[in-house]
């Protein structure tokens, strides 16, 4: 039975009570609120509480936190512009354009660019505007002379950040942004959705919660919500409340699946560059040497932090002079084992049966 992880419920808790407190004066005490996003709003503080709960816990793991406190520890003892600039480097390569993907497949990495760019800039416009942080009015001085050319302002924590002419192209981008996102999410999902119904490997190894559910998920999202903007545009609202509410279901289910489902790993994902730098640091510090192969097969700093995580989580492999069955390289490890079978083999007298 899990009993609850009390530090990282605490954590979880203080972080979404700071973001209702931002929230409330970052709205001007909910002036700038929009009470139909109420329900986006609990599914919003649902995820964000369940998100960071989860990572606290995954955090806590011995191996996860080990490379976490690593990496900081080089970052910040080290060459910490070195360690930045190739932060942002790695960032932009495998977080931004997703390249990590591509040894895998041209089709799998277009599939992962469009559902990531499609989510995460979905995401961007969506929770300032959930939380009431960025909202949009109409310049009062155009408002009331007939003649002029309206104007909107775009305000970010209740402060102007910008105006832009209503029917202008910068009006169309912004007000279509969604439209864009959901576009590319329905195609990144579509391409892996007909995948998982074909692939023999995958039809074989994935579950419907896990893997299909998801994807499912984030094609109602977005088809209902182009509806919205298609009922708005060229159907005078026809079907609109019903597209509304299934939206707002959708969206709201999947907010609360996140903690809990196969999207977790986008809020994981950053915590590769940190194993990057890690893998980076540790060649600079040198690398270990397998005393069987006599073949370098990871960095020393991995076999010795290795060494402290399998002490702490119950396992000690010291042998009886001292080394460590951490210090030979799988290729080793295999030849030994194969070697102890073919003496235990000699000595019992018989090779087979």
């Amino acid at each position: 039975m899990h009993s609850l992880n009390r530090k990282a419920a605490l954590i979880a808790i203080i972080v979404t009570l700071g973001c209702v407190v931002i929230s409330f004066y970052g709205s001007r005490k909910l002036q700038n609120f929009d009470p139909a996003l109420i329900a986006y709003l609990f599914g919003t503080l649902f995820a964000l509480f369940g998100g960071i709960y989860r990572y606290c816990v995954w955090l806590q793991r011995p191996p996860t936190w080990m490379y976490f406190t690593r990496t900081w520890q080089m970052v910040f003892t080290g060459n910490f512009f070195v360690h930045a600039w190739f932060m942002l480097g790695d960032a932009v390569r495998n977080l931004l354009l997703q390249r990590f993907i591509y040894p895998r497949g041209n089709k799998r990495w277009l599939a992962h660019f469009l559902l990531a760019w499609g989510c995460l800039a979905a995401f961007a416009i969506t929770i300032p505007l959930t939380l009431g942080w960025i909202n949009f009015t109409l310049d009062p001085a155009t408002a009331l002379d007939p003649g002029a050319t309206k104007l909107y302002n775009a305000n970010f924590f209740g402060f102007k950040v910008m105006d832009f002419k209503l029917g202008s192209v910068m009006a169309f981008l912004i007000f279509h942004a969604l439209t864009w996102c959901s576009w590319a999410v329905i195609a990144g999902a579509v391409i892996f959705l007909v995948r998982r119904l074909t692939n023999a490997g995958l039809i074989a190894s994935q579950t419907f919660e896990g893997d299909l559910l998801p994807l499912i998920l984030l094609i109602i999202i977005s088809v209902t919500g182009l509806g919205l903007n298609f009922s708005y545009a060229f159907m005078k609202g026809i079907a609109y409340d019903f597209m509304s509410v299934t939206h707002a279901i959708a969206v709201i289910l999947f907010l609360v699946w996140i903690p809990f489902g196969k999207f977790f790993h986008i809020i994981q994902r950053p915590a590769q560059i940190g194993a990057h730098i890690y893998k980076l640091e540790g060649k600079k510090r040198g690398m270990a040497v397998c005393p069987h192969t006599h073949q370098e097969f990871t960095t020393q700093l991995h076999v010795d932090d290795l060494k402290t995580v399998t002490k702490q989580v119950g396992f000690d492999f010291t042998l009886e002079d001292g080394s460590s069955h951490l210090d030979y390289s799988p290729e080793g490890k295999r030849s030994l084992l194969a070697m102890a079978h073919l003496k235990a083999r000699q000595e019992s007298g018989s090779f087979f049966g």
